[in-house]
């Protein structure tokens, strides 16, 4: 029999070997170093499997972890997120460094699409101006449900409300008509011929990673509609760690907008996104004369994405989206109008379809072959009180193309399909098929240190006007610090029935005096950049005519007919930036003198101000972001308008303030401080009907008002 003793042993080893196995703490200490070009960063937000901490003045900051993943994410305003994973087995200190990229040197990396030769921006003879994925995200606070908001706010642009009822409006680029603006997404015209109208008014900015803007005519990049430029919106491509993104935002005035953003990457080599939302605003009479200032709507959007990056440089792109909407102006319901003690309602009820993609591979190794195709297809009901308008609007477009290197060169050529066609159901005598294939060649030259040329042409075969030979020139000069740019370009525009004017009166009334011809552009600008430090200075003069420009007479009778003479557009853009961590400031003053040969003689083009500025400034610490702006609209032409023949001039003041709570921002944003409206100065309403069937003035300062609105935006 075995002793006591030595049981007792027995249990005493057992107890001081498994008890303390058993109690052992599983856990380990991770220090995380952040650093920038090797020095520390103090005050960087750090998220360890979403607990939020900060690094000390080392750059440094410890966290007690049990086994298993972790996931770490640092942020740091002026720098790019950075995320990394780590496994954690063992109960020791483990030490995670990361590196972050300071955000100007990323700038100095952005690469431009729009010139189709996919060159950084500050390599591109041809000057493309950029609104990066920061300015798009504060606008996206702003205005949820549209861009019209980012648009205005670069210089030389210029909103113009088209429809009293409708609330559709435009951009003018340098003073030029809306319709003569090619809007883009992803190289693809999906928008059709309608971009520059309502459809401003459907795309949300919330998908948006990048905008390019190119101004001047860009007939010979893509064609016709291109006059004014061409605005191309590039889509946010999904990254390494999924993206689920959601904002919800109510304003004073009765606008309420949801919508969602989902990226991931599926595969190593596929990636998909997914864009959704609806945006409701209710009618609103502001001044109390029964009639909607703003117009009301109900409006749902969804758009997929679905990327491939293959080996060997081969890639593709296709999307596809839907948009539905209703919206209403006019009399608001139980109200009539003062002429004639009837109501007077507008309605319009938009179905849209997009389809489009894109496919890129190499060919020996030294040919970049590119191929785009899109469809689309607009179907309208519009109400314009006693009348009905529909109508279906489609558009179809095929691009191949090859891009190659040789020693200095980089060249591209290619051809092209544009289909252009109008199905007005209730007026039929408008109908028209535009049919456009085309051929075009680029090619860039790096002719010295200091010297950078590009040229560009293309020919145009449109089945109803002829043929067209649109060219283009750029150069890009450096010296001692200052950059400068020159352009020309020529280019045309096919005519049709839709014209700013119809977009607010409809064709049913409208008159068409004799055959149209096309509209024949030409522009030229020239422009000067010097940056010093955190200071950065641009000027810009720039001048473009139109020969045979569409004209609707609306005095005394609806008629469409092109104008005998020229138009004219002669003015200057002078832009100053700032940015020094935490503050960013820009101002810019743009001038317009915009002319155009009417019938009772030369004539300042209506609802173009002369002068406009605009200031912005921001300061970004920590948590926290607050911006304020200023804008000035100068003195406009008004166009029968039978209260004035010159708009008042006018100042708006706004802010936004946004504060971040881990992966929730709050954000609250207001428009218009001053309570600046147009019927503060005259009625909006007309005593007599106008010759197209208006009863409404056009709009030359904001109809709304003051404006509050804010809410939640969450990513996770």
């Amino acid at each position: 029999m075995k002793s006591p003793r030595c049981g007792l042993v027995v249990l005493s080893a057992f107890f001081s070997v498994i008890v303390p196995a058993l109690g052992q703490d599983r856990r380990a200490t991770v220090r995380i170093e952040v650093k920038a070009e090797t020095a520390p960063i103090a005050d960087a937000e750090v998220f360890v499997n979403g607990v939020q901490l900060r690094t000390n003045a080392a750059g440094t900051v410890t966290s007690l972890l049990p086994f298993g993943q972790a996931m770490i994410e640092v942020t740091k305003d002026g720098f790019f997120p950075a995320t990394t994973t780590i496994a954690i087995d063992e109960a020791r200190e483990y030490v995670v460094t990361l590196e972050l990229r300071r955000k100007e040197d990323l700038e100095q990396q952005i690469t431009v699409h729009a010139t189709r030769s996919d060159m950084r921006i500050q390599d591109s003879p041809i000057r493309v101006e950029v609104l990066d994925r920061d300015e798009i995200d504060e606008e996206t606070m702003m205005t949820p449900g549209d861009i019209v908001m980012m648009l205005n706010e670069m210089a030389g642009l210029h909103l113009q409300a088209l429809s009293m009822s409708q609330g559709s409006a435009t951009v003018r680029i340098q003073g030029m008509r809306g319709r003569y603006t090619r809007f883009l997404s992803d190289g693809l015209p999906l928008f059709g011929r309608e971009g520059g109208g309502l459809s401003l008014l459907q795309i949300p900015p919330m998908d948006l990673g990048q905008v390019e803007l190119i101004k001047g005519v860009a007939s010979a990049l893509y064609g016709a509609d291109a006059m004014a430029g061409v605005v191309n919106l590039i889509s946010r491509r999904p990254e390494s760690k999924p993206v689920y993104e959601f904002l919800v935002n109510q304003s004073t005035l009765g606008a309420t907008d949801a919508a969602f953003f989902l990226a991931s990457q599926l595969t190593d080599h596929r990636q998909a996104s997914l864009l959704g939302g609806g945006y409701w605003q209710k009618e609103r009479d502001r001044n109390g004369d029964g009639w909607a200032d703003l117009a009301g709507y109900s409006r749902g959007v969804a758009k997929p994405r679905f990327f491939w990056d293959g080996p060997n440089g081969r890639s593709a792109m296709l999307t596809g989206a839907f948009t539905y909407e209703h919206r209403d102006g006019g009399t608001l319901p139980g109200s009539v109008l003062p002429a004639t003690g009837a109501p007077y309602v507008e309605s319009l009820l938009t179905r849209r379809f997009e389809l489009g993609g894109s496919y890129q591979f190499l060919v020996a190794k030294d040919y970049v072959i590119t191929a785009r195709a899109a469809v689309s297809e607009q179907a309208l009901d519009h109400h314009f009180g006693e009348l009905r308008e529909r109508d279906r609007r489609e558009t179809v477009f095929g691009e191949l193309s090859a891009r190659a290197t040789w020693r200095r060169n980089t060249w591209v050529a290619g051809v092209a399909f544009d289909r252009d066609a109008y199905r007005p159901r209730d007026v039929p005598r408008f109908t028209y098929t535009f049919n456009t294939p085309g051929v075009f060649v680029q090619d860039d030259l790096a002719a010295a240190r200091w010297l950078s040329l590009s040229a560009s042409a293309r020919v145009d075969f449109q089945n109803q006007y002829g043929t067209f030979f649109s060219p283009r020139f750029s150069a890009l000069m450096h010296w001692k610090g200052w950059t400068s740019r020159i352009s020309a370009g020529k280019g045309f525009f096919a005519p049709t029935p839709l014209t700013e004017e119809t977009e607010a009166a409809g064709v049913s009334r409208l008159v068409v005096r004799g055959p149209l011809v096309a509209e024949r552009g030409r522009s030229a600008s020239v422009d000067l950049t010097h940056t010093s430090g955190p200071f950065s200075y641009t000027a810009t003069f720039f001048a473009s005519t139109i020969a045979y420009a569409l004209y609707v007479e609306r005095t005394n009778r609806y008629e469409l007919f092109n104008l005998a003479g020229t138009s004219r557009n002669l003015g200057a853009e002078f832009l100053a930036t700032w940015r020094k961590e935490p503050f960013t400031a820009t101002a810019s003053y743009t001038f317009v003198n915009s002319t155009e040969p009417e019938p009772g003689g030369r004539s300042t083009t209506p609802l173009t101000p002369r002068h406009s500025i605009s200031l912005y400034g921001s300061r970004q610490k920590g948590n926290w972001r607050i911006a304020l702006e200023c804008y000035y609209t100068g003195t406009q032409r008004l166009e029968d308008n039978p209260y004035r023949s010159h708009s008042e001039p006018y100042t708006l003041e706004g802010f936004l303030v946004e504060h971040r709570l881990g992966r929730i921002r709050f954000f609250l944003n207001a428009e218009n401080l001053a309570d600046v409206r147009q019927a503060d100065w005259d009625p909006i309403l007309r005593q007599t009907r106008a010759a197209d069937g208006r009863w409404a003035v056009d709009a030359w300062a904001p109809l709304d008002g003051r404006v509050f609105n804010g809410g939640i935006r969450a990513q996770f």
